[in-house]
């Protein structure tokens, strides 16, 4: 039974650690942590799913996850270590769960074309995969703030470049949702034909006008004020298209 298996293992171990001549070694707090951490890493290898991946073969998967190392050279060197032999599946399947299920890292894509150059210098050079993983490791980490002002820039941009398209729309009297027009604090709209400000107030509140064209100075109608700029677009909705009062 595996209830049995797992009994015979504690029992093995605790078979060995008396066999110490020394009472108070077999008493000392940190012989006795060892014992533990020997019985539950037993346990949990025992116990696993994966079982080809005992040893160091998990913990140096799990930190060449984000590498970018050709998987025919990481299985190469996984079956070098001690273990049953791992097919490209194993190898595959045990990233997938550890990326996807374990969640412990995940290679990014920007970074391969710059880990593999790494990593082919290092190899031609006759550097150990060990060594190899801990400088891609040690790279990959150096470059995740560069990586997160590049999207946040690109993010920028994109905000940017949709805000003109509106921008170009309201200018041209083609019907916009709220947008600001480049150094102006106000927002417009055209809704109906009706173009629609919206001005920031000290409270964070806003102030709707009705106004005849898009034009900071001008002032318009005040339709009401509203806490959010969402309160304000429930009443846009019906404000565009009550009676015209505009002569």
């Amino acid at each position: 039974m595996y209830l049995d298996q797992r009994t015979s293992t504690v029992q093995h171990l605790l078979a060995d650690y008396v066999r110490s001549p020394s009472l108070r070694h077999i008493r000392e707090p940190r012989s006795l942590a060892k014992l533990a951490l020997e019985i539950v890493t037993k346990l949990d290898q025992d116990s696993s799913l994966w079982k080809k991946w005992e040893g160091p073969r998990e913990a140096l998967l799990a930190s060449a996850l984000d590498c970018w190392i050709p998987n025919a050279d990481l299985l190469d060197f996984l079956n070098s270590l001690p273990g049953k032999p791992l097919t490209m599946t194993d190898l595959e399947q045990r990233m997938r769960h550890q990326i996807e299920v374990e969640y412990i890292a995940s290679p990014e894509p920007v970074l391969q074309v710059e880990c593999l150059e790494i990593y082919q210098a290092e190899k031609s050079a006759g550097t150990e995969m060990p060594a190899i993983i801990g400088r891609l490791s040690q790279y990959v980490a150096s470059q995740w703030k560069r990586l997160e002002d590049e999207r946040r820039q690109a993010e920028a941009n994109r905000l940017e470049e949709a805000r003109m398209v509106r921008e170009r729309r309201l200018l041209s009297y083609g019907d916009c949702p709220w947008t600001q027009i480049k150094g102006s604090k106000f927002f417009y709209c055209r809704k109906n034909g009706r173009v629609f400000q919206l001005k920031p107030n000290s409270d964070k509140s806003w102030n709707m006008y009705r106004v005849a064209a898009v034009d900071d100075i001008e002032v318009g109608e005040m339709i009401g004020r509203y806490r959010s700029r969402a309160d304000a677009n429930k009443v846009l909705e019906k404000a565009a298209y009550e009676p015209e009062r505009w002569r």
